[in-house]
């Protein structure tokens, strides 16, 4: 017999080879209707699975969060066999669940077209309605790779081929229909339900190399409840007008172009913004004790196989040889530049913490198909720190970051911010011993964040690879998360450099490296922000804070002697003295995002008064000269002035 013990910690003795089903039957039908899988040990494995030694048990129903990612992955398995049944001939490779959903990669001479969807969907949920059976078979590689060739299935075999010869061919079968797949799955294609969309059709290259076919990729999604998936596409709507590539272009805040890959053209506005959010994040790090420098954009390929980037991040960047046979990179990030600068002259413990900041721009390739406006980018700006310090400094300093970052936030409205813990990778730099010691810490503040009410969160292997990381992850106003700041505590790039300090006793140590950013990529939290405010940025951000238009031409002089007492008083402000209707001009500079338009003609001038206009409302208020101003000049004020 086994003893099979359950979450409340109670046990049962069994015979070997009992299934988790057969189990859930045996305490409640009802129980074993509800249970699309089961968690063995920890991990998540088919209801149906054979429990051959002890074990501890957890049945988890449909409802349960973890059985989304079921939810999903049995839904692939649908598209998959409903395409095959409408369009025989067609080849199947690959389904995983992604975030927010799953693909399936198909080959197909004809491409797909979201016209096909609505016919791939009816079959979808014929084959959900018929609840058939899902179950797992092992097969011979013999066998399976017989089966595929059989039946055209080239990728399939490829994929066959390509498994371990001491791993089993693992086989899922729905109806007639079955699957190249490691599992898990639910009991039967019911449990799916009928919350399911496919979304878009996209071309993708099989294993992703240009050399070999042209796939197409369906994206889909689904969700346990048709109020979910409802919420969801309601989502992706309100995303789409909020744009930033859109946005972008009718601010007038930037543009691409082809010449340029994955780096950004910034207009006047858009500048202004950018120069507007540097401006702010160094008045905090000033007032934080951080000391700003600058370092080179190109350094030679010794220093970054010191660093270890050359070893374990080479594919990310870009490099050059000049005529004289040296190899040079751009920089993709600012560390070990920063080391160079502590360097440089001998440092005592009295010196420490040492906070060097710097806004370095850096360079990262990254695929054609991964750039996405300003938030996936190949040049970009990041408001980079490193913090030297003894070990005994870093609860404190790490604490002191958490402050900045969580204030910061607050400052541009992201109220809901989790912060998780990043672990050790496994391609990396630097000794167990160091990791242990670098997780440890991290984790004494992720526990003290914890205690303090903070969400809080592990990211297992997702450390950089010299370091681990605390990462903090905003929640935007539709609810999108997004990961901006880091806080990466790292024992091995200053010892890789040789950096010391001189201790207390006199004798040479290495000091502890805190990475830290807090914005991270300002190109993408720019975007973040756009989308975010949907382009209704606060006054003290927007680029062109108001705009003075006139009725008439009688008030043009009027106009432009309240543009320059606006100018004095520190605000960004246009003119329009184009002879339209005001109505005109109105909608034409709502739908450039300006905030504020002062609305003036022959009686205003008269009177020295204006009418308020404010972005998204009809409504206009009337104010004195002096008074508007003064107004818009205390609003206008970032919020680490007031």
């Amino acid at each position: 017999m086994i003893s099979v013990t359950f979450p409340d910690g109670a046990s049962r003795a069994y015979e070997p080879g009992v299934s988790g089903l057969d189990i859930a039957k045996a305490i409640s039908p009802s129980l074993a209707k509800k249970t699309v899988a089961m968690m063995l040990d920890g991990q998540m494995v088919d209801a149906a699975t054979p429990i051959r030694a002890d074990a501890k048990i957890e049945f988890v129903n449909r409802e349960d969060p973890r059985a989304l990612e079921l939810i999903r992955h049995d839904a692939a398995h649908v598209l998959a066999d409903a395409v095959q049944a409408l369009y025989p001939g067609v080849q199947v490779t690959i389904g995983p669940v992604i975030e927010n959903g799953f693909y399936y990669d198909f080959y197909r001479e004809t491409p797909f077209t979201p016209e096909d969807f609505a016919a791939i969907e009816k079959k979808m949920r014929e084959i959900v309605a018929a609840d058939k059976p899902i179950v797992r078979e092992e097969w011979s590689r013999d066998d399976a790779i017989a089966y595929f060739e059989k039946h055209g299935e080239a990728f399939k075999v490829e994929l066959v081929q390509a498994i371990p010869a001491d791993q089993k061919i693992s086989i899922y079968r729905q109806g007639e229909w079955l699957d190249l797949c490691r599992g898990p799955h639910m009991p039967s294609t019911g449990k799916i339900g009928q919350a399911f969309k496919l979304m878009k059709v996209a071309g993708a290259y099989w294993r992703g190399d240009s050399t070999k076919p042209m796939l197409q990729r369906i994206y889909a999604t689904a969700f346990a409840k048709q109020d979910d998936l409802d919420a969801y596409v309601k989502m992706l709507e309100e995303a789409e007008r909020r744009d930033h590539r859109r946005l972008g272009r009718e601010m007038d805040l930037f543009h691409f172009q082809e010449e340029g890959p994955g780096t950004i053209f910034w207009h006047p506005k858009g500048w202004t913004l950018f120069q507007c959010l540097i401006s702010f994040m160094r008045r905090r790090q000033q007032a934080a004790g951080y000391i700003e420098v600058n370092t080179p954009q190109v350094l030679d390929r010794a220093l970054w196989e010191t660093s270890g980037h050359w070893q374990t991040y080479r594919e990310n960047m870009f490099i050059t040889k000049t005529e004289d046979e040296r190899i040079f990179a751009l920089k993709p990030m600012n560390c070990p530049g920063h080391v160079q600068i502590f360097k440089n002259g001998l440092k005592s413990y009295r010196d420490l913490p040492m906070k060097i900041a710097e806004f370095g721009i850096v360079h990262r390739y990254e695929p054609s198909g991964a750039i996405h406006g300003v938030m996936r980018v190949r040049a970009f700006t990041q408001d980079d720190a490193h913090i030297f310090c003894t070990e005994e400094q870093i609860m404190g300093e790490a604490m002191k970051v958490n402050e900045m970052v969580m204030t910061i936030y607050k400052d541009f409205g992201f109220e809901d911010i989790v912060v998780k813990l990043s672990t050790r990778p496994e391609k990396r730099v630097g000794s167990d011993e160091n990791w242990d010691r670098a997780e440890a810490a991290l984790k004494k503040v992720l526990d003290e964040l914890a205690a303090q009410g903070v969400k809080t969160g592990i990211n297992p292997g997702e450390g950089a690879f010299y370091g681990p990381k605390l990462e903090y992850t905003l929640r935007d106003a539709i609810g999108r998360e997004w990961q901006c700041g880091t806080t990466q505590v790292d024992f091995n790039l200053p010892g890789r450099f040789g950096a010391f300090y001189i201790g207390a006793d006199s004798d040479k140590q290495t000091p502890v490296m805190i990475h830290r950013a807090v914005f991270g990529s300002l190109e993408r939290f720019t975007g973040i922000l756009i989308e975010h405010f949907a382009g209704h940025l606060p006054l003290w951000l927007s680029p062109v804070q108001a705009t003075i238009c006139t009725i008439t031409s009688d008030a043009d002089d009027y106009a432009l002697e309240i543009a320059a007492l606006a100018r004095k008083a520190g605000l960004r402000v246009d003119t329009d003295l184009r002879n339209e209707k005001i109505n005109y001009k109105v909608r034409e500079l709502s739908l450039a995002k300006i905030p504020v338009l002062i609305v003036v003609g022959r009686k205003e001038a008269a009177e020295r008064t204006v009418s308020i206009r404010r972005l998204g409302s009809q409504a206009q208020t009337f104010a004195t000269l002096d008074e508007a101003l003064a107004n818009l000049g205390a609003e206008a004020t970032p919020p680490d002035l007031r």
